[in-house]
């Protein structure tokens, strides 16, 4: 006998790939603290102090954005922000979130990783209030981290969508470089406070650092002897192709520290050579050393070690 009363039909379990993940904050007042981002749980972002995650700074509107996971995707929202959320460079209205995505609201970047598990009674509040209290007990910057974890092109990609102003310093083991900022365009680079290293030189140079840590300090007052005003897209994608050639011929080139030397006796012919491939000749005679040569030359790195190569393997000049 059929059942006179229709059953309910069955709810469809969401689907999970059981995985945890978190939001740690790479830059910003919270650098090195994480929020977890539970399932269908939503994270309010904005300068309120009743709301999730509190960001009390002037670009973090009163309700910034909205974060959630349901089932195995994570998803943000901008709530009409004033100065808008960025996902890994983007400006966004709704965006899906994986793994390694950057977001970028206020002067905060957020990473999305994989977490530990769930951390069952955590106060992720007090545990970001605790990360900024020990930041401001060691005087660091607001706006600071690590270019292994945050990239220079995508860092200032982040800079340039978000029309940030300031200066960006970079700090290696051998260099410091400072990048100028006005809404997001680059007014100057500069590397060791050296000028004989032209600016868009010395920024396709900083391009190729992948280990050292960064500020974003407020924007200074100076005057340039020739201001770039270059969009951040123009430079990055020109910056990331002389990358490639680069590297493509890096092992054959010299050591920085290198010797270089004109050949004695000099035989082919300079009348062979075009004006620039001279221009390269002449840096060699007069300073002796391969980084001197880079750094004089009006040519950019690719451009002059491109020429020198071509000025060694036909012997006019020779590495000591």
């Amino acid at each position: 006998m059929q059942d006179p009363s229709p059953k309910a039909p069955t709810p469809i379990a969401p689907r999970t790939d059981g995985r945890s993940y978190v939001l740690r904050f790479i830059s910003g007042k919270y650098q090195g603290g994480e929020f977890p981002i539970a399932t269908d749980k939503q994270i309010i972002v904005g300068r309120s102090s009743d709301l999730d995650m509190v960001l009390v700074e002037d670009m973090v509107s009163r309700k910034h954005a909205r974060i959630a996971m349901q089932a195995d995707q994570i998803w943000i929202e901008d709530l009409g922000s004033t100065n808008g959320t960025f996902v890994n460079g983007e400006k966004i209205k709704r965006a899906r979130l994986k793994e390694g995505d950057r977001v970028l609201i206020g002067t905060s970047i957020l990473k999305v990783i994989a977490g530990d598990g769930p951390r069952e009674g955590m106060d992720a509040k007090r545990e970001l209030e605790n990360v900024a209290h020990a930041r401001r007990n060691s005087q660091q910057r607001t706006m600071s981290g690590s270019i292994e974890e945050v990239p220079l092109p995508d860092l200032l990609q982040l800079f340039g969508t978000s029309k940030k102003s300031g200066v960006l310093v970079i700090r290696t083991e051998d260099d410091v470089g400072r990048i100028y900022l006005k809404k997001g365009a680059i007014a100057y680079a500069i590397i060791n406070d050296l000028d004989d290293v032209q600016p868009l030189k010395g920024l396709y140079r900083m391009l190729t650092w992948q280990k050292g840590l960064f500020d974003l300090e407020p924007p200074e007052e100076r005057e340039f002897p020739t201001e770039m005003n270059a969009g951040v897209q123009e430079i990055l994608m020109e910056g990331m192709r002389q990358l490639d050639e680069f590297n493509r011929i890096r092992h054959d080139l010299p050591d920085l520290a290198a010797r270089i030397a004109v050949s004695a006796p000099l035989i082919p012919p300079l009348r062979d050579l075009k004006p620039e491939e001279l221009d390269v000749l002449q840096l060699a005679h007069n300073y002796g050393a391969f980084e001197t040569v880079l750094n004089k030359s009006l040519a950019t790195d690719l451009e002059t070690a491109e020429i020198l190569l071509k000025l060694i393997k036909t012997t006019y000049l020779r590495v000591e």
